[in-house]
């Protein structure tokens, strides 16, 4: 069994429940709107912004157009001329106030606080991350808070964890875990960055990718084991 000192946490469907924050954000965003949020326009958007995202890991557009065109766009096609970059920023104000704990978040990492060298490590706005990391009690028990916005790279570039890695006192990719639930992201960034990867699956998902994980857990106490703990 390896032994892990280093252990960086992804934060959103992690440990912070980006979903049910998202949800909420939405909502009170198209009510302020005065636009109906029907399921079709909701579901829309989550496709959308998704292909958004995975362009912006892939480097293909930057932070800044994933999201200050989102909501132009979406509207566009229900015939409604919004301003793009106004609607984002009531969006993110009405989202950092999500932060919803993933099930044994607190636990685990209260658990692990003090007898691992815990970091953060997300793709996002370092405002929103931030702000939800406080409400949610987490920030406190993590050494380190590494968002994609500051670094200037994104997950899963080697860039990134090059940038992360150098901020890490006595960093050792082999005493090192990332874990996270975006196959394309955590464990894409992770393998590329040559550390031991986990991926935290808790709706058993099917992995129809080439990326092979180190681990796969279902819920996060699962971490116990692969640490030794219990």
């Amino acid at each position: 069994m390896r032994i892990y000192r280093t252990l960086l946490f992804d934060v959103d469907d992690t440990l912070l429940d980006f979903k049910a924050a998202e949800k909420l954000a939405l909502r009170l965003l198209f009510e302020e709107q005065q636009i109906e949020l029907t399921e079709e326009i909701e579901a829309h958007y989550k496709q959308m912004n998704q292909g958004l995202w995975r362009a912006f890991e892939e480097g293909r557009i930057d932070r800044d157009e994933a999201v200050n065109t989102r909501f132009s766009l979406l509207l566009k096609e229900y015939g409604h001329q919004v301003d793009g970059v106004l609607m984002e920023q009531k969006y993110r104000g009405y989202l950092e106030q999500g932060h919803q704990l993933i099930d044994g978040a607190m636990e685990v990492i209260t658990e692990l606080h003090g007898a691992y060298d815990l970091h953060i490590v997300t793709n996002g706005v370092s405002k929103t991350q931030d702000r939800r990391l406080r409400d949610s009690g987490l920030h406190p028990k993590f050494t380190s808070i590494f968002v994609s916005e500051d670094t200037g790279y994104q997950k899963p570039m080697k860039e990134f964890f090059d940038f992360v890695f150098a901020r890490i006192p006595h960093f050792d990719p082999h005493q090192a875990l990332i874990i996270g639930d975006s196959l394309s992201s955590d464990m894409k960034g992770g393998q590329l960055a040559g550390l031991d990867t986990c991926w935290f699956n808790p709706e058993g998902k099917a992995n129809e990718t080439n990326i092979v994980p180190t681990y796969e857990i279902r819920t996060l106490q699962e971490l116990y084991q692969i640490l030794g703990l219990k």
